[in-house]
């Protein structure tokens, strides 16, 4: 069970390295020694981002939803720093 792979090796063998991630699980593909993606099936995927709320769906149902903020910015400059 294989669940790293070089670079090179992943593009030779891309098939068999989807059948693994299928079956064994996510992938991890390095290049020149460094863990760079992950290769996982979409199952796998989908489990992972499961039940993730967008960000739009999330200002949405905002408690603040409709309520009268002051949003205007204040035009002071601030105070002066004097070196």
């Amino acid at each position: 069970m294989n669940t790293t792979w070089a670079l090179q090796d992943a593009k030779n063998k891309f098939s068999e390295l989807i059948d693994h991630a299928i079956q064994d699980g996510p992938q991890t593909i390095t290049r020149r020694g460094k863990n760079t993606a992950v290769i996982l099936s979409v199952e796998e995927f989908r489990r992972l981002t499961a039940g993730q709320e967008t960000l739009v769906d999330f200002l949405r149902d905002s408690p603040l939803r409709g309520a009268e903020l002051d949003l205007e910015r204040s035009t002071d400059l601030g105070r002066e720093v004097v070196l």
